[in-house]
C-alpha cells in the first residue's frame, strides 16, 4: 500500500509539474462545473428530440438521481470517512504543488466528486443513447475533467480512480432504475424491464 501511495504522489507530481501558463487557464476553466451548463442544455435537447418531452424528463430525474448520489457519496460520506489530504494541503508534497489562482479545494480529495458526477452523467447519456459517436465525446469530456483536477493539484490520480468507478456505479443503478420505472409507465408494469433508451 505505502507503495501504491508513493507512486501516486510521484504520478501527481508529475503531472502537475507539466505546467504552462496557456494550460493552467484552459484546465481553470475546465474544472468549472458552471463552463459545461450549455452541455447539459444540449443532452436534454438530444433527449427530448429523440425520446419526446415525457421520456426525457424521466430520464433527467435518472441524471438527478445517478448524479446526486455520486456527489454524496464521494463529498458527504467517503472524504471525511477515508481523511485522505488533497495533494494541495497534503503536508508531505504541498510545498512541491503548483497552485493555479490560488485555489487549493476543500480539506479531503478521496474520492473525486468531479470524477464520479462527471461519470455517472456520461455513463447514463451513452447508456440512453446507445451510440458510441456520443459515447466517445462524452468521456472525452469526463478525462478533460478528472486531467484538470490532477493539473490543478486537488487530487491524486487514485482519488480519480476511485471517483470513476462510484461514478460508473451510480450511473448503472439509475439506469436500472429507469428501466423499470418505463416499463411501468409505458408498458403497465408487466414483463421485462426494458431500459427506456429502447424503442
Amino acid at each position: 500500500m505505502e507503495q501504491l501511495l508513493a507512486f501516486d504522489q510521484q504520478l501527481l507530481l508529475a503531472i502537475n509539474g507539466c505546467h504552462a501558463d496557456w494550460a493552467d487557464a484552459l484546465f481553470w476553466y475546465v474544472s468549472e462545473k458552471w463552463i459545461w451548463i450549455p452541455l447539459y442544455l444540449l443532452l436534454a435537447a438530444l433527449l427530448w428530440q429523440r425520446f419526446g418531452w415525457r421520456k426525457m424528463l424521466l430520464m433527467l430525474l435518472g441524471f438527478a438521481l445517478a448524479v446526486g448520489l455520486s456527489d454524496f457519496l464521494t463529498s458527504g460520506v467517503l472524504k471525511p470517512l477515508v481523511a485522505r489530504w488533497r495533494p494541495s494541503r497534503d503536508p508531505q508534497i504541498g510545498g512541491l504543488i503548483h497552485i493555479v489562482n490560488d485555489y487549493r479545494g476543500g480539506k479531503y480529495g478521496f474520492p473525486s466528486s468531479h470524477a464520479s458526477d462527471t461519470m455517472a452523467c456520461a455513463m447514463l447519456f451513452s447508456l440512453l443513447w446507445r451510440n458510441w459517436k456520443a459515447t466517445v465525446p462524452m468521456m472525452v469530456w469526463v478525462a478533460l475533467n478528472c486531467y484538470s483536477r490532477m493539473y490543478l493539484g486537488v487530487h491524486y490520480p487514485l482519488d480519480i480512480l476511485a471517483g470513476l468507478c462510484i461514478g460508473s456505479v451510480m450511473a448503472w443503478l439509475a439506469y436500472r432504475c429507469l428501466a423499470a420505472a418505463s416499463a411501468r409507465t409505458w408498458a403497465g408494469g408487466g414483463g421485462e424491464a426494458n431500459p427506456p433508451g429502447r424503442s
